[in-house]
């Protein structure tokens, strides 16, 4: 239970059984995440207030302590005082039928939102097509890498970040490795870091002088630094390609890490297709810099292997201003992945952990007909995804697209994906089974009549079926 949870949280959110919050919405981090791990997750309880020094949280007029139990019903966003029943959900024959069904009539790839092989692999038994989006920023937040981490933001000079990502490039390497084994020859898109380094930074001060002297500095000079790494908007600041820009090593030790990691697992055998994304591209010159870079180790690396392996580089699409000129930026570019939890933030200057508090507000009065991190609004950000496929394939006939928000998941965004000629779209693991039967719908939606003659049977068939009373 939190006010609002963040990715230092995620080691707590991997143990619970359930996450509540009283902040946020679809798409605030606690529920991103919970949908990826598959737990049941509600947020923007409006009336819990968490008291972490007493160890006690209010629920109304209601107090809890430590062991209390609490149910929650993640479908409607209950919060039930006590112990309910529950069963667990198993998948019948039927379901397998029907996914197959829509695998036959969809023309939209499904793929996962996936962080961890354990991931993957759930994702891979829903149907998914390989993984849209992999964040990195989730490795760093572990209790054998977080030390390194802050080392590597807190450095003085080039030669104590490089010392840092030093430590981290084997870590990396690891988690790729992993990821790849999983996915079995499945394409694996991989975005660069992208979190504002502030969520990094260690906060008290025991953790202060730890770093400190892991740097040869006194604590007064590291509580300067993350001072002076302080923004006012942290997530319009120092994050994404940003990174990759002012400290190319960062991105430079992650490329390497993915294709020493390609280089491994395809030496025993499995294929591997790697994507890497570049994340928050506004302008051209960006994605340009840091492509070349990519390339640059990626042959260095195979170089050093003696074994090549095919690999893509493209860019999420989050910033308006990308959409509107995606036929520059698709020249640099052999795929986009629309981020439309940050497009549509940005679009509609809206908060998605704050925007939870009015925007029932807003449906209810008729002024939205969805919460539109919830649903693509087609108008607004639809129209910007509608220009950017547009634009970036004058440029780029090949270049391929697909969305990799939370939107991938949901029916209606899914049927809009469809019908603007997507290749795909990307989901969290437990989602993949809703985004396949939607593109089926979707598809044959589009084409009704080959859709009832695929589906349709010859008469000696139906007869027999009929006969097994089916």
């Amino acid at each position: 239970m939190r006010t609002e949870t963040s990715p230092e949280d995620i080691h707590g959110m991997d143990a619970a059984e359930g996450i509540l919050t009283a902040r946020g919405g679809m798409t605030s981090h606690a529920a991103v995440v919970a949908r990826g791990m598959g737990k049941c997750c509600v947020v923007g309880c409006g009336e819990l207030r968490v008291d972490r020094k007493a160890g006690e949280v209010h629920l109304g007029e209601h107090v809890l302590r430590a062991g209390d139990p609490l149910t929650l019903d993640g479908s409607t966003g209950e919060v039930i005082l006590g112990t309910v029943a529950t069963v667990m959900p198993e998948l019948d024959p039927e379901f397998g039928q029907l996914m197959r069904w829509a695998d036959r009539r969809r023309t939209l790839r499904v793929r996962t939102n996936a962080d961890t092989p354990n991931d993957a692999k759930v994702a891979r038994e829903f149907g998914a097509e390989g993984i849209g989006l992999c964040r990195t920023e989730h490795m760093f937040f572990e209790a054998d890498r977080i030390l390194a981490v802050r080392q590597m933001i807190l450095a003085a000079d080039v030669g104590q970040r490089l010392e840092a990502l030093e430590k981290l490039l084997p870590m990396q390497r690891g988690d790729f490795a992993g990821i790849f084994r999983a996915m079995e020859g499945l394409p694996v898109t991989i975005r660069l870091l992208d979190p504002p380094l502030h969520e990094f930074l260690p906060q008290t001060e025991d953790e202060m002088a730890e770093v400190a002297g892991k740097l040869g500095r006194s604590v007064p000079e590291v509580r300067a630094r993350i001072e002076g790494l302080n923004e006012f908007n942290p997530m319009l600041g120092h994050r994404g390609c940003r990174l990759g820009i002012t400290f190319p090593e960062i991105y430079r030790m992650q490329v390497r890490a993915i294709a020493e990691a390609a280089c491994e697992v395809a030496a025993s055998g499995v294929a591997v297709k790697p994507e890497i994304m570049i994340p928050l591209v506004a302008h051209v010159g960006e994605l340009e810099k840091l492509r070349a870079l990519c390339q640059v180790e990626i042959r260095a690396v195979q170089a050093e292997h003696g074994r090549r392996f095919r690999s893509a580089i493209g860019t999420m699409i989050e910033v308006p201003r990308a959409a509107l000129v995606a036929d520059e930026i698709a020249r640099h570019a052999d795929f986009f992945s629309f981020g439309t939890n940050d497009l549509t933030q940005m679009t509609y200057a809206l908060s998605r952990d704050d925007a939870g508090k009015f925007l029932p507000d807003y449906i209810e009065q008729g002024i939205l007909e969805d919460d539109p991190f919830v649903s693509i609004d087609e108008e607004g950000i639809g129209e910007l995804i509608r220009i950017g496929v547009e634009k970036g394939r004058s440029s780029h006939p090949n270049l391929k697209v697909g969305i990799c928000g939370e939107h991938g998941g949901d029916a209606k965004s899914v049927a809009f994906c469809s019908r603007t000629g997507l290749d795909y779209v990307s989901c969290s693991p437990y989602r993949v089974p809703v985004a396949r039967l939607a593109a089926a719908q979707a598809a044959i939606a589009a084409a009704p009549e080959a859709g009832h003659k695929k589906v349709s049977k010859s008469p000696k068939k139906k007869a027999k079926r009929k006969r097994k009373g089916q």
